[in-house]
């Protein structure tokens, strides 16, 4: 499928020949109606990553493959939204207006606009390099959490450290936990007190209640995941990846089952299936009244019934 950048009937094509092909929601309370379309937008893209909502309601997401960031408009045209970035992989944009990522060219957390402001924030923990961070969310006060799961293991090699830090706006980084098999997908609570970690080699997300300085107590589970299976060497995996958050304080988590919707408290809601396994999502769109979805190089986009929660991009 070619890309679209500037018809917007474009869009409109695309959304009906999803919807002829079957691609529906099941019914979840107050998330999404009985058969509400799965609107493909584009499939080949080259990564699908860190979708954040753009000012504009827009969508972007990060093309790891392509060192790109793209854009998705409200007609569903795609076109580039920033090019040589770094290889970001999870966005966020502080209250500043900077556009911050996690990159992986040389692994770290970066500012990487506009222009004149790029800088890195950090690269290091205690002198030494972080390994390769993957996602990150940014708290009101300014400060970033994001998470580091290294390179991926392989059977009969040793694996890389893991772990989960904050950066508050001023002081040095602090390592949250180390205990994670795998944390790849990070999102706060809309009040705060809760920070979500998706572990990808678990069954769990798992939650820990947020300090005033910024650091967190106990790891608990918070949310029993579907469609676990055995992971190549010799553990679980459940897919978990991207998290986002619903004004009403719904979890949503991007796995190997699909998109997994959990309450506020931690109980399943619902699963929207997808034909590609996602690997992360966001609420953008007029009112954050759409769920956009990304995984193994397409994009989806769904109408949902509860809007995205307003004080974060995602």
């Amino acid at each position: 499928m070619k890309t679209i950048r500037s018809w917007p009937l474009a869009g409109l094509l695309i959304a009906l020949g999803a919807q002829a092909d079957g691609l529906v929601t099941p019914a979840i309370d107050g998330v999404v109606a009985a058969g509400t379309a799965i609107v493909l937008i584009k499939e080949d893209f080259k990564g699908t990553e860190g979708p954040i909502a753009l000012p504009d309601g827009s969508v972007a997401f990060t093309e790891g493959q392509a060192n790109r960031i793209t854009r998705i408009a409200a007609d569903n045209s795609v076109s580039s939204y920033l090019e040589n970035s770094g290889g970001a992989n999870g966005l966020a944009f502080n209250s500043a207006g900077e556009l911050i990522a996690v990159v992986t060219a040389k692994p770290g957390i970066a500012v990487l606009a506009p222009a004149g402001k790029e800088r890195v924030l950090v690269d290091q923990y205690e002198g030494t390099a972080l390994n390769r961070p993957n996602d990150l969310v940014v708290d009101k006060k300014g400060g970033v959490y994001f998470t580091d799961p290294g390179a991926r293991p392989e059977a009969g090699k040793p694996a890389s450290k893991t772990a989960v830090y904050y950066l508050p706006p001023k002081g040095a980084l602090k390592q949250l936990a180390t205990d994670i098999e795998r944390p790849n997908g990070i999102q706060l609570s809309p009040d705060e007190k809760t920070l979500y970690v998706a572990n990808t080699f678990g069954d769990h997300v798992l939650a820990y209640d947020i300090k005033k300085d910024g650091s967190v107590g106990a790891r608990r589970n918070f949310a029993k995941l579907d469609g676990v299976t055995q992971n190549d060497i010799g553990g679980i995996t459940s897919g978990a990846d991207g998290l986002a958050v619903d004004a009403k304080g719904r979890l949503y988590v991007a796995s190997a089952a699909g998109v997994q919707v959990f309450d506020s408290k931690g109980a399943a809601l619902g699963t929207i299936a997808l034909p590609k396994a996602p690997q992360n999502l966001a609420f953008a769109g007029e009112g954050k009244k759409t769920l956009y979805v990304v995984g193994r190089g397409a994009a989806y986009r769904i109408a949902v019934l509860t809007p995205g929660f307003a004080g974060r991009v995602k």
